[in-house]
């Protein structure tokens, strides 16, 4: 059974009930249990409050994590790691950090150590220029290049529980650290294509990334508040999805909504977007795993 299986029913469709009937419990065990630095968060929450961009040339006055459009029961979701759904990815990835694997019967733990150290602020600065490769990765693909190259294990399945499990495992051991990618050098050719995608217009809709989350965010549609598209908490835990959501997924979610082809998760045109997203949300604090609708 998968841990998706595992959320049955939908927790999405229980949240006015369960907060309705379990706010007291719910409280208790936050304040009990919380972490330390969430608690101190009760007046001024960083999560919400506007970031300058670090580039005057930024599309952006100000910049916003999607935690600000959320309501204030799902903030509670993500603020508390016993009631955010993502954190059983988290600890699926721990047990697999510390798991042997492949022919070299090797753990990532065996080369990296302590996750808590060693991984510390490392998700800031994805994704990263690979100079073996020659091409820019993202986080999920240099999980799989290491247990390629060092486990010799078989690559994981780009939206499988484990792949997923890791990513939001060493992710989240950045949790709280400001994006900063670096974007010069050999990155830059893939940052430019990156901004050139965001803000090309695509599909019958005839709409950009930019269209919507530049000169749109804040404003209603439908039901929905756009945000600023920001990738800091990806991946994310989905209420609608039931399950937690890369950001390659979100990707196509958008190319799909303005009737437009999607590129297969890990393209190359997808990193290079996932780059430029970085650095559009340079200074944003990591969430993963962040909770949206």
């Amino acid at each position: 059974m998968s841990l998706t299986e595992k959320h049955r029913p939908s927790f999405a469709s229980q949240i006015p009930s369960r907060l309705g009937s379990c706010l007291s419990w719910l409280f208790v065990a936050m304040l009990i249990l919380m972490p330390a630095e969430l608690m101190a968060q009760d007046k001024t929450n960083p999560k919400t409050e506007a970031v300058k961009p670090a580039d005057d040339k930024h599309p952006l006055a100000e910049l916003f994590s999607g935690y600000k459009y959320l309501s204030e029961d799902v903030r509670a979701i993500q603020d508390s790691d016993i009631a955010n759904p993502g954190m059983a990815w988290y600890t699926l990835g721990e047990q697999l950090w510390n798991k042997p694997g492949g022919t070299q019967k090797k753990a990532c733990a065996d080369c990296h150590n302590e996750a808590k150290a060693s991984m510390r602020g490392v998700a800031a600065r994805y994704p990263v220029y690979d100079r073996l490769g020659k091409k820019m990765v993202n986080m999920e693909q240099r999980i799989n290049q290491c247990r390629e190259k060092f486990m010799k294990a078989e690559p994981l399945a780009a939206e499988s529980d484990e792949l997923v499990g890791l990513s939001i495992y060493v992710r989240g051991k950045s949790r709280g650290i400001p994006v900063k990618p670096r974007i010069e050098g050999p990155a830059r050719e893939s940052f430019d294509k990156g901004a050139a995608y965001f803000n090309q217009r695509r599909g019958q809709m005839n709409l950009s990334c930019a269209n919507c989350h530049d000169q749109s965010f804040g404003k209603k549609v439908r039901a929905t508040v756009l945000s600023q598209g920001q990738s800091n908490g990806f991946p994310v835990y989905s209420l609608e999805q039931e399950k937690p959501v890369i950001l390659h997924r979100r990707f196509i979610m958008c190319n799909n909504l303005v009737r437009a082809n999607p590129r297969p998760i890990g393209d190359e045109t997808y990193v290079n977007l996932e780059l430029y997203l970085a650095w559009r949300g340079e200074g944003l604090q990591i969430e993963t795993p962040a909770v949206r609708y």
